[in-house]
C-alpha cells in the first residue's frame, strides 16, 4: 500500500498521527489521573451505568439526559480541541 493511501486512511502522515496520538494520550492520561480514574474504573462505570438504566425502567430517561449533559461537558471541549489541532 502506498504511503499516500496510508496517509489518507490515517488522516495524515503516520509520524504526525503518531505524535498527535501520543500527545492526546498524555493529556487524557493526566486528566484521568487527576480524577483518580483508571481504565478498569471506566469499564466498571459503564457496566454500572447500563445496569442502572435497565433497573430504572421509564425513569431512565431523566438519568440518561443527565448523563448526556455530563458527558457533553467532556466530549464537546475535547472535540473542540481536536478541531483546533487539526484533527
Amino acid at each position: 500500500m502506498a504511503n499516500t493511501d496510508l496517509s489518507r486512511i490515517l488522516g495524515g502522515s503516520p509520524g504526525s498521527v503518531l505524535l498527535k496520538l501520543i500527545f492526546m494520550s498524555i493529556v487524557v492520561g493526566a486528566f484521568l489521573s487527576l480524577f483518580g480514574l483508571t481504565p478498569p474504573d471506566l469499564l466498571r462505570g459503564a457496566k454500572e451505568l447500563l445496569d442502572r438504566i435497565m433497573d430504572l425502567g421509564f425513569g431512565a430517561v431523566r438519568q440518561v439526559l443527565r448523563y448526556f449533559v455530563y458527558g457533553a461537558m467532556i466530549v464537546v471541549p475535547v472535540w473542540l480541541l481536536m478541531r483546533l489541532f487539526g484533527r
